[in-house]
């Protein structure tokens, strides 16, 4: 899966610079006109349906056309999961918090907080992210009951995109998790683990996301009673891809040495 260590594209806080300039320019004016309304070709005139989702049966509705736009649903939509002629689509195991980001997406292009563009600094940056001191305002993580712990939002939003067959919704949320900071130790690994259990194993844009970030983070990562504890538990192909990526990255260092004065390891 990793011939090489990551180059800047795989980084966790540089995800931003994964894009060619014209992909970019592209992706935002794709994302604008989502943004400024519904749609090409949608007339908000379709059916509603509605949607019950997570253990507490929580009610959504939308738009038979706009959740069309996932393959998923528009299989669905052609009776699989109808009861009747109600239209009522059943996800028991999805998280409402998580299914809310995705309709939302569904109709706006993007979902909350927002991925702004700084013009000025030539960067993106997420909507309120930061208060007056620096700290972050908005809350970057989402309780999966699935898994009785929290998670990192954008990790669950991926997987579900994944799930739904929402290939932008996957660039969009790996790019807004590489803006997020200050996440902790606990939460990184399981979100991890989510990842692996939940994207197929030729995934190669999240599973290396967490990769890349353990790395750069290891002096932290390898102090952890939690790190320790989660790789004696084992389980999970999570830590062979990152014992392969890190000598991938020793690989790549000892090669740059010796292009510049010849020894061995």
């Amino acid at each position: 899966m990793f011939k090489r260590s990551f180059h800047s594209k795989d980084r966790a806080g540089k995800s931003a610079r994964s894009y060619k300039r014209s992909q970019r320019d592209h992706a935002k004016l794709r994302m604008q006109q989502k943004m400024d309304g519904p749609p090409v070709g949608s007339t908000l005139t379709s059916p509603i349906i509605t949607l019950v989702v997570g253990r507490d049966a929580r009610l959504f509705a939308c738009h038979e056309d706009i959740l069309s736009l996932s393959p998923f649903f528009a299989a669905a939509l052609k009776g699989q999961f109808y009861e009747g002629s109600a239209k009522r689509v059943e996800l028991p195991d999805e998280e409402p918090e998580v299914f809310s980001a995705v309709l939302e997406y569904l109709y706006k292009g993007d979902y909350y907080p927002r991925l702004l563009h700084d013009k000025r600094r030539n960067s993106w940056q997420l909507e309120d992210g930061q208060d007056v001191n620096g700290h972050g305002t908005v809350e970057s993580t989402v309780f999966h009951h699935g898994v009785g712990g929290v998670l990192l939002k954008d990790t669950a939003i991926y997987c579900t995109a994944e799930k739904f067959g929402l290939d932008e919704l996957k660039r969009l949320s790996l790019r807004k998790q590489g803006l997020q900071t200050g996440i902790q130790v606990d939460v990184i690994l399981r979100s991890a683990r989510y990842a692996y259990d939940n994207t197929p194993d030729q995934d190669a844009k999240l599973r290396a996301h967490f990769l890349a970030l353990i790395i750069r983070s290891r002096k932290t990562f390898k102090r952890s009673g939690t790190m320790q504890m989660e790789m004696e538990i084992g389980g999970s192909k999570l830590f062979f891809d990152l014992f392969v990526a890190m000598c991938n990255h020793i690989d790549d260092i000892v090669d740059l040495s010796n292009s510049r004065s010849p020894k061995f390891i």
